[in-house]
């Protein structure tokens, strides 16, 4: 006994409490999954409908249950897209097309993901971004010029930045700490 409790689809292999219910009512079943995996975080329909994929849950029964669940407001992609460009931008400090990415592999419309990450504009990307080499600036002192800006712009690069602003960011910020950035033609 590992005095753990088991929930409701814990185990690939299902767990005790989930072979308990009516193995005659896939519906059951299917709810009480659904239920169990939007107890801790906030999904969208199409991470449900997978785990119950793999659940083996039929599909129509999968789509009778998701589309009840949508239609009484626990299942919705929109808010739940809103919620994560909201909190992944503040957070984590990420560009609308890396959390446009990360959205889009979560299984949300493209509609909505557009809408969601439309409530960035671009002078906030811009006051994020600047935020983002403030705090790894200190680390690059002493490295030459070029690696500086190379280390602050890729870091940039991979939140998602369009590379235009990033650079733009990082030869600011190195001009405001006295660096020299005669010489940096426009696309380095």
């Amino acid at each position: 006994m590992t005095g753990r409790t088991e929930w409701p689809g814990d185990s690939p292999d299902s767990s005790r409490a989930e072979k308990e219910l009516s193995p005659q009512d896939p519906a059951e079943r299917a709810r009480a999954i659904c239920l169990r995996l939007l107890t801790g975080t906030p999904r969208t329909r199409r991470q449900l409908a997978d785990a119950l994929r793999k659940r083996e849950i039929p599909d129509d029964i999968a789509e009778e249950v998701l589309a009840r669940f949508e239609d009484v407001g626990l299942i919705d992609d929109a808010a739940f897209a809103g919620a994560w460009v909201e909190s992944r931008h503040h957070g984590r400090g990420l560009a609308r097309r890396a959390l446009a990415r990360e959205l889009r592999t979560k299984g949300i419309d493209p509609g909505l993901v557009q809408e969601a990450v439309n409530q960035l504009d671009s002078e906030q990307e811009e006051v994020t971004a600047r935020e983002l080499v403030e705090r790894k600036l200190r680390a690059t002192r002493g490295l030459e010029r070029d690696r500086r800006l190379r280390r602050l712009a890729g870091m940039l690069a991979r939140k998602g930045y369009p590379e235009g602003m990033a650079l733009r960011v990082v030869r600011q910020a190195l001009e405001e700490e006295g660096e020299s950035t005669d010489g940096l033609e426009e696309g380095y």
